[in-house]
């Protein structure tokens, strides 16, 4: 990559870095329903106005933004909001990779090699270690599990991304934007079941600017800027370049929590992390060697992947 996209892409981790230090920001005046559906209603609108719909079927849009977009957030924020601290959360939320391989072994047929088992393995036996490392005051058992729950939503979404992405002619910015439009229905629905109009009602009242700004911070850096900009890098380099990139994000994170939130990690718990950050970069690195070997054996000194 030129240096100006390395800059680029290394501004994007940071963003989605921080992005869990906002959404803590946030759910300290707004319920995480609430929060979930005035963020995509501010990535929707106006620029539904000035952007395209994306030329795919409905039934294609509506998983997008239903997995991606409102289960990831819904069952994300709600981790948030009964315990899941911002820096442990940017990291398990990654195990989405995870569930992608498994999704695509069961939906799409796909084929498990050595590396990928070998990360599943690992990882799901850091995820297990830094569950039962982490004390109770510091995260709760639901919150946990709500965030891997999250991840697993990303993973089915990333199965559903794939499939669009196969489709001619189709502007993925313009999916982002238009399947913006989906999550706010079903957020705000739960939000007037499960928080009540009281609730809702107290939240808006206590709106401030710290809240304009954790909406606005949400709905453009996090969404319009981060996976716009994303899609721009995917289309022009190699997965086995960018992909890896995200690796970062749990360290921006953890730093982030650390100094902002005063979040801190035992020696037990840094373990646990380091089993699952190399996990994944077993299934990251491992898949791109393997492809390369693969290749070379064919005949093809520097394959083009």
């Amino acid at each position: 990559m030129s240096i100006s996209h390395w800059g680029l892409a290394l501004l994007i981790v940071l963003g989605w870095g921080l992005n869990f230090v906002v959404i803590r920001f946030g759910l300290d005046e707004l319920t995480p329903m609430l929060l979930g559906g005035l963020r995509f209603l501010v990535v929707a609108i106006p620029a539904v106005f000035f952007i395209k719909p994306p030329k795919m079927p409905l039934k294609w849009l509506l998983g997008y933004g239903l997995t991606i977009s409102f289960g990831q957030f819904a069952l994300l924020f709600t981790a948030m909001h009964l315990g899941m601290p911002a820096g442990l959360a940017s990291l398990v939320l990654q195990s989405q990779m995870l569930f992608t391989m498994i999704f695509a072994l069961l939906l799409l047929g796909e084929r498990w090699h050595l590396p990928q088992l070998i990360s599943l393995v690992v990882a799901s036996i850091g995820l297990v270690f830094l569950a039962s490392a982490t004390p109770a005051t510091e995260m709760t058992l639901v919150g946990f599990l709500l965030t891997i729950a999250a991840a697993a939503s990303w993973g089915l979404g990333n199965i559903v991304t794939r499939r669009i992405g196969q489709m001619d002619g189709v502007n993925l910015m313009s999916v982002v934007v238009w399947g913006a439009l989906i999550p706010p229905i079903p957020f705000f629905l739960l939000s007037w079941w499960l928080e009540g109009p009281e609730m809702i009602s107290q939240s808006l009242a206590s709106v401030g600017w710290k809240s304009v700004g954790v909406l606005v911070y949400l709905a453009t850096v996090a969404t319009l800027f981060g996976y716009g900009c994303w899609s721009f890098l995917m289309s022009r380099y190699p997965a086995s370049t960018v992909a890896p990139l995200t690796l970062l994000v749990p360290v921006v994170g953890l730093l982030a929590a650390w100094i902002v939130l005063g979040e801190s990690l035992s020696l037990s718990q840094g373990i646990g992390i380091v089993l699952i950050l190399l996990g994944l970069m077993i299934n990251v690195f491992g898949q791109n060697l393997r492809l390369k070997r693969r290749l070379r054996r064919m005949g093809i000194d520097k394959p083009e992947i």
